[in-house]
């Protein structure tokens, strides 16, 4: 049978032994079964080696938040970094108007500074506010640039004036000098080449 004893009509004696051994087997198995109750389980990665499943955990939720915090800051810049800030603009202006009182007075300077910044219709002054303006800025304005074809190169790379017409005046002694420093170079290369060639 599969647990070792023998089938059929059996002798006493022949049984007795046989339960006797059954109980031998089982006192020496009794520690092993208790040592395996209170072990824990052992996992074993492909190769055969212990695996450390609290080190594994911990290295996953490392990996996690780095994944997190990269995903977070790409949201971020998706939305728009300019966005963003005109965002975090508006929350400060917003918490500073409600630390103000629901009763604004003439001497507000804020209520004053913004009332004077509207353009309002038919404002007399608004033209000349206008023009100021545009005085200020024109004061800032860089000068014009030539915007045309590209300009054939020359040796101090000047970029022509903004009212350049495209037509080159010059004698040839910009392209003679750029064609002497490219042929020169080139011989160069060549000599170059020619004294390794059987190394």
């Amino acid at each position: 049978m599969a647990s070792g004893v023998k089938s059929g009509l059996v002798p006493a004696d022949v049984l007795r032994r046989e339960q006797q051994e059954l109980r031998r087997h089982e006192k020496n198995n009794k520690p092993l079964e208790e040592e395996s109750q209170h072990s824990e389980t052992v996992f074993r990665d492909k190769s055969g080696r212990k695996r450390d499943l609290v080190q594994e955990r911990l290295e996953q939720r490392l990996r996690d938040e780095a994944k997190a915090e990269r995903d977070e800051q790409y949201a971020r810049w998706g939305r728009g970094l300019a966005q963003g800030r005109q965002q975090q603009q508006n929350v400060e202006d917003a918490l500073k108007e409600m630390q103000k009182p629901l009763a604004r007075y003439i001497d507000d300077e804020d209520l004053d500074r913004m009332l004077r910044e509207q353009e309002r219709e038919g404002d007399p002054m608004a033209e000349f506010i206008k023009k100021r303006k545009a005085k200020e800025s024109k004061d800032k304005k860089e000068k014009p640039r030539y915007k045309g074809p590209p300009p054939p190169l020359n040796r101090f790379n000047i970029w022509p004036g903004h009212r350049w017409d495209g037509v080159d005046r010059s004698n040839g002694f910009e392209q003679q000098r750029f064609a002497r420093i490219a042929d020169k170079r080139a011989l160069q290369e060549v000599a170059y080449k020619w004294s390794v060639e059987d190394m």
